[in-house]
């Protein structure tokens, strides 16, 4: 993979998915921090940029098959998000939630940090599902509307919000805070990692958490790398 020093590690990500596994092995932010440069990612965590290049080197010799999200149509990616990402999280939040609470019940006077994390993670799912909400009902429309109307060489009625980029700011803040409260919960469970006592339902709490934040990352990084920027320049070049 010839990865050109200049590059953001959310373009690099763009182009080729596989590289998000290589940024997850080094903890960098490829979604809600992807506007960053791998020196400069690394510098933040005190990490040698030449072990990532070298990783991304190797991923690039492989040959695995990739995925071209950067080259669907944007309504296409729409649905795409809302089938898997947004259906992800209705399903799984919920299931953490019954987790985190009993967990924190049954262990948090031995482990206290259960009672932060419940908390915390109580937040996040009313946030997250609030976030959704506001995409499904006014954001995603308006992005399929312009597809419609780019089809139909149109000019896309202006919406309450006079311009994508008004509510697509407000999803990219939300989108920081997320990732800044699952950041607070992995450092709450020492990377996800249980103790030796943990029982089985403490222990799948971290790996359904863990999960969770693997899959928020590829979610963030399909919308504020890919969807958001090209709906941004359609809405442009149809007015």
């Amino acid at each position: 993979m010839n990865i050109a020093e200049e590059r953001t590690v959310g373009e690099i990500v763009k182009d080729d998915y596989r590289a998000a596994q290589v940024f997850q092995q080094y903890k960098l932010d490829f979604c809600c921090g992807g506007n960053r440069t791998i020196e400069e990612a690394c510098a933040k965590k005190g990490i040698d940029p030449q072990e990532v290049y070298q990783a991304l080197e190797q991923l690039g010799q492989a040959g695995s098959k990739k995925d071209n999200y950067d080259q669907w149509s944007l309504d296409f990616l729409v649905d795409y998000i809302v089938n898997n990402h947004h259906g992800f999280s209705r399903n799984k939040l919920p299931e953490i939630g019954k987790y985190a609470k009993k967990v924190a019940k049954v262990h948090g006077d031995r482990h206290e940090e259960l009672h932060d994390i419940y908390h915390e993670f109580t937040m996040l799912h009313a946030d997250i599902f609030n976030h959704l909400d506001k995409e499904e009902r006014i954001l995603f429309p308006y992005i399929k509307e312009l597809v419609e109307a780019e089809e139909n060489g149109t000019k896309p009625d202006k919406p309450d919000f006079e311009e994508a980029a008004n509510p697509i700011a407000m999803m990219e803040d939300e989108h920081d805070e997320a990732g800044s409260s699952m950041e607070k919960i992995r450092k709450l469970s020492n990377d996800f990692t249980p103790p030796e006592d943990a029982c089985t339902t403490y222990r799948l709490l971290f790996e359904n958490l863990e999960a969770f934040e693997k899959d928020l990352h590829k979610h963030v990084h399909l919308e504020n790398n890919i969807l958001f920027p090209k709906a941004i320049e359609l809405e442009q070049q149809l007015n």
